[in-house]
This record gives C-alpha cells, sequence and structure tokens, in this order.
C-alpha cells in the first residue's frame, strides 16, 4: 500500500488539505470539524491527535485519540516534550460523541484496508506519543467492526450501549403509541403541562446568538459534579468557547429552558446529522431550585420530532439511564472496548 501517514494535533498543526471534502464525503459528524476539534482539544488534559491517512492526494481514513496520563490535573495536557517520557496511553474515542466510532473510513476500502488502517495508526500515533506510550484503548467499537481491532493480545470486553431510536414513524403520535400506556400516558400529560406553563419560556433553534456560553459551561460542569465522577473517564471539562462555537452553528439545534424571570432552568444540543441526529449535552438546575421536573422528557419528545419531521434514520440519546431511555422505545446497540497494550502494536 502506498498510503502516506501524518498524526497531527490539531491545536498547533494546520487543517489537513481536504478535510472538508473528506468529511461530506463521509457524512462525518459536525464535530468532526477541525475548528471544533482545535477549541476542544485546546484546554483539555487529554488533548487530540488527529492521524490521517492519505492515498496520493487523497485523504482516505482518519482516526481521532485522546492522550491521556495518570493525573488528577485538569490543565491542558502536553503532547510533545518531556511529557513523552512520562506514563500515558492513547484512547481512541471522540469525547463526546459515543455512538459513533472514533475513525473515519473512505467508502472504497475493504475490511482489511481498514484493519491495517489501524495497524499502522497504532505504530504512528504511539511513536508520537513518545517511550512512555502505554498502549491504545478504543472504546465504543460497533461488534461488527470488533474484528478490525481485536486479535492475540488484544482484550476485547463489552461496555455500556449506546441507545438508539430508529425512525418507522409516520409522527409524533405513531412514536407515542408505540409506548407503554403508562409511559404514554405521562409524556402527554407533561406535554400539555409544559406548554401550559405561564413561568417557563422554551426556545428552540439552530445558530443560537442570544446565550451565554459561560452560563451555559457552568451549568454543564455543575449538572455533571452532581451525578459524580465518572470511572476511567479521561475528558476534560466542556468549556464556554467550545459550546458557544457549537451552538452557533446552523447544524446544531439547541433548546433552553428559561423562567419568566429570565433565569436559566435547563439547555440542550442536538448535533444534527443526515442519517442520525444525536443529543450531545444536557444540563440542567435541580427541581429543587425552582424548575419544573420532567424536562428531560420535553427534550426527548422534540428530539423524536425532530428525527420525524426531518426524514432522518436514527437519533441517539447516547450512553446512560438505560432503562429509561428504553421506556421511550430506545433500543440498546451493543458497544465494546477494547485494549491495545504497547507491546501488541508493534506485531
Amino acid at each position: 500500500m502506498t498510503w502516506s501517514i501524518r498524526v497531527l494535533d490539531p491545536r498547533t498543526d494546520p487543517e489537513p488539505a481536504g478535510w472538508a471534502a473528506f468529511l461530506e464525503a463521509q457524512q462525518a459528524p459536525l464535530t468532526w470539524d477541525y475548528g471544533l476539534l482545535c477549541t476542544e482539544s485546546r484546554p483539555s488534559r487529554s488533548p487530540y491527535l488527529l492521524t490521517v491517512v492519505t492515498d496520493g492526494a487523497d485523504i482516505v481514513a482518519a482516526v481521532l485519540a485522546m492522550v491521556c496520563r495518570p493525573t488528577s490535573s485538569s490543565a491542558p495536557g502536553p503532547v510533545d516534550g518531556p511529557a513523552r517520557w512520562g506514563p500515558r496511553w492513547l484512547e481512541v474515542q471522540h469525547a463526546w460523541l459515543s455512538a459513533y466510532p472514533a475513525w473515519l473510513f473512505a467508502e472504497g476500502l475493504d475490511v482489511a484496508a481498514r484493519r491495517e488502517i489501524l495497524r499502522r495508526f497504532e505504530r504512528a500515533a504511539c511513536r508520537r506519543t513518545g517511550p512512555g506510550c502505554l498502549g491504545v484503548v478504543y472504546r465504543a467499537i460497533p461488534p461488527d467492526d470488533a474484528g478490525l481491532v481485536s486479535g492475540r493480545g488484544r482484550l476485547v470486553r463489552e461496555i455500556n450501549p449506546t441507545l438508539v431510536l430508529e425512525n418507522t414513524f409516520g409522527d409524533l403520535d405513531d412514536w407515542l403509541a408505540s409506548l407503554s400506556r403508562n409511559r404514554r400516558s405521562s409524556l402527554r400529560g407533561q406535554i400539555r403541562k409544559i406548554a401550559a406553563d405561564p413561568g417557563l419560556v422554551v426556545r428552540a433553534g439552530t445558530a443560537r446568538d442570544d446565550l451565554d456560553p459561560a452560563e451555559l459551561a457552568a451549568m454543564l460542569r455543575a449538572h455533571r459534579e452532581t451525578k459524580g465522577p465518572v470511572k476511567f473517564d479521561q475528558r476534560g471539562p466542556v468549556t464556554a468557547e467550545y459550546l458557544g462555537e457549537l451552538v452557533g452553528r446552523p447544524d446544531v439545534v439547541t433548546t433552553t429552558y428559561h423562567d419568566d424571570g429570565g433565569r436559566l432552568l435547563a439547555f440542550t444540543d442536538l448535533l444534527d446529522h443526515p442519517v442520525m441526529p444525536l443529543h450531545q449535552h444536557w444540563a440542567a438546575l435541580p427541581p429543587g431550585d425552582g424548575r419544573p421536573k420532567h424536562l428531560y422528557f420535553d427534550v426527548v419528545v422534540r428530539g423524536v420530532r425532530h428525527m420525524i419531521e426531518n426524514n432522518r434514520k436514527f437519533l441517539s440519546l447516547g450512553r446512560g439511564v438505560t432503562d429509561l431511555k428504553t421506556s421511550l422505545g430506545f433500543t440498546p446497540s451493543p458497544m465494546l472496548g477494547v485494549v491495545v497494550p504497547r507491546p501488541v502494536t508493534r506485531w
């Protein structure tokens, strides 16, 4: 094969030629945008490395990995310099996009080519990460793709599934009719209650420029703190700068809930996609702080309506709270994690 492989730091390296066209051809989720990768990675304790594979002048594959290290520090993580000699590892994941594996392949690449590209990625990215690199961890791999990264010396384990709803509905009532009687009744009541609440102001739209990104980031941070730490989570916080760029995009639907005094009660963003939109962020004040209960269910209703009205094939709610999401008709899609120790990457 005549592939050329480059391992880029989006914070410092320029966008590779043809990147936008490659993303469009692959119908890549919007968070692969190079500017967003840079903004997300810049303050992160686990910054991204983007491995780009070209065949001549054409990009044919890309793999995104976080450079992780055993520290509790929230300071921006180094990629180069003396840190290359300390213990660290690569996590192949898109930090807040659990419904998709963190790689993209051109349509013409067969399974053997994709597997070989991932082996070459492992070797190149580990070299860039340094002598202290312990290996590679693949997160959120669909079982159908497990053969690309499994093999001798590679540890494969099932992880929490992602929750996906297939669009088989003519309208919102069709979806409601597919749910249990109790869930259907409670959702209809909540929809009526939210619509009739004079103290609740709901706004939804794309390219929002009426929001304070710092306020959104603070609410998201506080919301996550109430849930407690996530085991083995090396992701950094979502910053105001990143949220400001995200909610200002024309392909992101941001829904906000304020009281009649203008206080932000909750917000969510839906990343649109021609096949599977995904709810990325959700945050709210605790119910004891004066926000109405059940706003999350309104978020789901709005997402399902978006899927149906825009003729999308699926809707993803990401991972977590599986029982709740299955009661709303979402199906758990199994996901695997694969650990590849550094010596194995050389085989």
